[in-house]
C-alpha cells in the first residue's frame, strides 16, 4: 500500500509530518491493507493564517484493487485530529465496500439449472 501526503500552502509540509501522517494510515488501515492498491492524504488550512475552530481539513482517497476511488473528508482543530478522524471514516467506508462486495459474490446470480424433465420412451 503505497501511501502519498499532500499539504497546501498553508501547511508546513515537512518529512516529519508526512512520516506521522503515514503511520496513523498504516495503522488505522492494517487491517485491510492487502485490498488497497494507495491512499493519497491532501491537507488544507481553510481559514489559513486566521485563527478559527475546526479549520484543519483532512481529505483521504483509498484506491481498493479493481475498483473506484473511495474518499472522505474530516475537519477539527489540529491536522492530527483531522488525520485520526479522517482515517477513522475511512476504514469504516473501507471495511462496509468489502462486506459488500463480499455479499455480492456470495449472492448466486446465475440461473437455476433447468428442472430435470423424463421422457416416456414405451
Amino acid at each position: 500500500m503505497h501511501i502519498q501526503v499532500n499539504t497546501d500552502h498553508t501547511i508546513e509540509g515537512h518529512e516529519a509530518l508526512a512520516a506521522r501522517i503515514r503511520g496513523v494510515v498504516e495503522n488505522a488501515l492494517s487491517r485491510v491493507s492487502d485490498h488497497i492498491m494507495r491512499v493519497e492524504v491532501h491537507l488544507t488550512d481553510e481559514s489559513g493564517p486566521k485563527s478559527r475552530r475546526n479549520n484543519k481539513r483532512c481529505m483521504m482517497e483509498g484506491r481498493l484493487e479493481g475498483h473506484q476511488p473511495i474518499a472522505v473528508t474530516d475537519e477539527a482543530e489540529t491536522i492530527d485530529l483531522a488525520v485520526n478522524g479522517a482515517a477513522e471514516k475511512l476504514i469504516r467506508l473501507i471495511e462496509h465496500t468489502l462486506g459488500k462486495l463480499h455479499d455480492q459474490r456470495n449472492q448466486r446470480t446465475d440461473p437455476s439449472p433447468p428442472e430435470p424433465t423424463f421422457l416416456d420412451q414405451s
